[in-house]
């Protein structure tokens, strides 16, 4: 088709030069020119399209492959977009449900929100002063817990004191159980005279019947009552951790006497100085811890028995001073 055009345009171009005259015909001439070289240029021109042309007509396959492919991606995008427009409808039916249902209960509550309201703060108000009752009870409990521990500690001190008091109660009771043992062991054999030996309020009593010291009214001792003096003081004098204390008693007999003594109390004086000198004078004992003193009739071992009451009581009492130091400091 292209030879076709050319064979025509030489054609025409020939008629046209046949017919113009000279002048007419270098025109023509020019013009000719120009339009082989626009022949030309159309020629390469129409080359480039036709290789572009195929070019393009190869890709029209791909190209038809994608729109086919694209067609059924929307075709799947729609689907699911219709689908989310229907789950987006009813998501928005149930939220102007949900509203219109707030509305109403805000609407129909109000009254019922206010007593509500008041209800809180007056129960915000209780708690608050139950909270201030709480703090001060707390302080209280913090200053109890502190006068507890402090009175704990001091139980705890009072209990140690009272185990050593305790422990030493019980060390003198044993010794002033062996002391006891011992003094009846050695006046044994003056038991069935009037002496007897026994222990209370933590100490040794040894008590004696006038007869077997003294002849009635006198205040010198015989013999034998200056043996079972002997035999006591002996016992004694080994005993550094002890207070002897010698009362005379007598019986309600008056005296009536002009001469020492002259009534009972001289004579309950007079009897227990007597035992202590005789003590001191055959023994070893300390004189700083023996005292005489007489308590004339007043404190009678049995009101209907005179016998009895005439009588020399040794009263053996341990020293106290490690008792009375620990309860000085309590």
């Amino acid at each position: 088709m292209r030879n076709y055009w050319i064979a025509l345009s030489l054609v025409a171009f020939t008629l046209m030069i046949a017919c113009v005259p000279a002048r007419k015909y270098q025109e023509l001439e020019t013009k000719q020119k120009q339009c082989a070289e626009e022949l030309e240029s159309l020629k390469s021109k129409a080359t480039g399209l036709e290789a572009q042309n195929t070019e393009l007509q190869g890709l029209i396959p791909d190209l038809q492959e994608n729109i086919t492919r694209l067609k059924g991606d929307t075709t799947l995008l729609g689907k699911s977009l219709r689908m989310k427009e229907q789950q987006y409808d009813k998501i928005n039916d149930l939220n102007m449900r949900i509203q219109e249902q707030l509305e109403a209960l805000q609407k129909g509550s109000a009254i019922e929100n206010q007593k509500l309201m008041n209800d809180l703060n007056a129960t915000k108000l209780q708690l608050q002063i139950k909270e201030d009752e709480l703090k001060k009870l707390e302080a209280e409990l913090d200053a109890k817990k502190i006068t507890l521990d402090k009175l704990s500690l001091e139980l705890q001190e009072r209990e140690k004191r009272v185990n050593e008091l305790e422990a030493l109660i019980a060390k003198k009771d044993e010794a002033v159980n062996a002391l006891k043992d011992k003094v009846a062991n050695a006046l044994m054999g003056f038991a069935d005279k009037g002496l007897t030996v026994e222990q209370k309020n933590g100490k040794v009593y040894v008590s004696m019947e006038a007869k077997l010291l003294f002849p009635s009214g006198s205040t010198v001792i015989d013999k034998e009552g200056k043996n079972a003096l002997i035999e006591l003081a002996k016992v004694l004098q080994d005993q550094s951790d002890l207070e002897v204390l010698v009362e005379g008693h007598t019986d309600t007999d008056a005296l009536k006497s002009s001469s020492h003594p002259k009534d009972n109390w001289e004579l309950s004086v007079l009897r227990a100085t007597s035992v202590v000198k005789i003590m001191l004078d055959n023994s070893k004992m300390d004189k700083t811890k023996i005292t005489a003193a007489g308590r004339s009739e007043f404190i009678p071992l049995d009101p209907s028995d005179k016998a009895k009451n005439r009588r020399i009581e040794v009263i053996l009492i341990p020293n106290l001073d490690e008792l009375f130091k620990i309860i000085s400091n309590e």
